[in-house]
């Protein structure tokens, strides 16, 4: 992931906020099918040493920031068949109840897209060395990472954990669109009630980065059992400080 400002990034939908987009290649340089494929990014400095895990030639650090309204203006719930989420269950996406489910019974998912932006002094590359990067046959690509984000929903007045999801990186995407596998948290366990959603990237600090304070953005969810409400996403620090709150609404599809 190349550090930002990235002028093809940019997306805003018709009312100025940041809105999904769906495009063919959204990726910096390593393939996700064959990760012995050549870069087309020239380096701007040669190394003289190994700068580590997950860091780039030359001087820096990365640092990752989840994007807050992007989260908020495209989540939504969806309910699909075990039949069309095996690939998802090979990959632990999916709740443990899942292991005993037919292939026509019915998964709940909040599902929610994800951009991060690198607004470092320096690229973020995958915590793996190409040779090691692991080849899933079910969703034909490899991963990089072992967990890129991790997804919460938590008890909005315990703040205990009810469900959670994660993506495993399986390129250098900056952008996860909602309706790819893996991306979402599986709630067909969890009662109506408001909760807090909340996305976490890089959580193993398998990666360098000069900040981890700001890797977090938390929402309030209102879970009605047919429908999600999403408000107040923020990207928060350590001590939760909350910075801007905005509201949508999303219904079931």
């Amino acid at each position: 992931m190349r550090q930002h400002p990235r002028p093809q990034q940019q997306a805003t939908g018709s009312d100025g906020d940041s809105a999904p987009v769906r495009r063919e290649d959204m990726m910096v340089g390593d393939d996700p099918y064959n990760p012995y494929k050549n870069s087309t990014i020239t380096p701007t400095t040669t190394p003289t040493t190994d700068p580590g895990p997950g860091l780039s030639p030359g001087t820096g650090l990365p640092d990752l920031v989840p994007d807050p309204y992007y989260i908020q203006i495209g989540t939504y719930i969806q309910r699909m068949p075990m039949y069309n989420l095996r690939c998802a269950a090979e990959e632990n996406c999916l709740a443990s109840s899942s292991s005993s489910a037919s292939d026509y019974d019915t998964r709940v998912l909040l599902r929610f897209p994800q951009r991060v932006k690198n607004q470092g002094t320096a690229d973020f590359l995958p915590s793996k060395p190409r040779y090691s990067w692991e080849w899933h046959s079910c969703h034909n690509h490899f991963h990089s990472m072992d967990e890129f984000s991790l997804y919460e929903l938590l008890d909005a007045q315990t703040q205990s954990q009810v469900a959670e999801g994660h993506k495993a990186s399986f390129c250098c995407y900056d952008t996860y669109n909602a309706d790819i596998d893996c991306q979402w948290i599986d709630i067909t366990d969890v009662s109506p009630g408001k909760y807090i959603l909340k996305v976490t990237v890089n959580p193993r600090q398998q990666v360098p980065e000069s900040n981890f304070n700001n890797n977090v953005a938390r929402c309030e969810v209102q879970y009605t059992g047919t429908a999600a409400h999403v408000s107040g996403c923020t990207v928060t620090s350590s001590s939760w400080l909350i910075t801007t709150f905005i509201f949508f609404t999303y219904r079931i599809i």
